[in-house]
């Protein structure tokens, strides 16, 4: 029988932390990069290496994307706009503003969560050029993920510092830290739109 003790945590979090924070970084990497540059700050992961699977793991998660476009061409864009809930005449923007400016999309779809799926996977479908595509994502990765990590040791330290003082901080910062991420995700998205008009 596995018996778990809470002064295990530390190596278990140090063990299989990387791995684990990796796969989740490709998948949703700004919620994971600030959760795990906030617990870096607490000592459980050295931040450096944080910062460098945050911005790999969301590289390599955009490029997924741009192959599942490139391979499924045209037909796969209504079954991901219908499984992603976008607008079909936010699609439609989108594929007109990519024939005039590829590139800048790209770069700035990177700090937004809701539309950068449907835009590397468009950037597929459209066969942008996977040197101009690489070139923007590697950008703007380096970018978002150096200003959430950047955002998530901030938080964890000041939630450190507080803790000492007022118990239970920690957690309220930390809800800090996740609504601060939602707020810029909001606005960001909307920046996003503003540019598709």
């Amino acid at each position: 029988m596995f018996n778990f003790a809470p002064e295990q945590l530390p190596q278990l979090l140090k063990f299989w932390g990387y791995p684990l924070m990796f796969l989740l970084m490709i998948v949703e990497g700004p919620i994971i990069a600030i959760v795990s540059a906030f617990l870096a700050s607490l000592g459980y992961f050295n931040i450096a290496i944080v910062l460098g699977l945050s911005i790999s793991g969301d590289i390599i998660g955009d490029m997924i994307l741009y192959y599942i476009g490139y391979s499924g061409g045209p037909k796969i864009l209504p079954k991901v706009q219908k499984f992603l809930g976008v607008q079909g005449s936010v699609l439609e923007k989108l594929k007109s503003q990519f024939h005039k400016n590829s590139e800048r999309i790209i770069f700035y779809v990177k700090s937004t969560t809701g539309l950068s799926y449907i835009t590397f996977i468009t950037a597929g479908t459209l066969h942008m050029r996977f040197s101009k595509f690489l070139k923007n994502i590697i950008l703007g990765g380096l970018i978002w993920s150096s200003f959430l990590v950047t955002v998530g040791y901030f938080f964890g330290y000041a939630a450190k510092q507080i803790s000492q003082y007022i118990k239970y901080a920690g957690i309220f910062v930390f809800v800090g830290a996740v609504l601060f991420l939602i707020g810029l995700t909001l606005y960001k998205k909307r920046q996003t739109r503003e540019i598709l008009e």
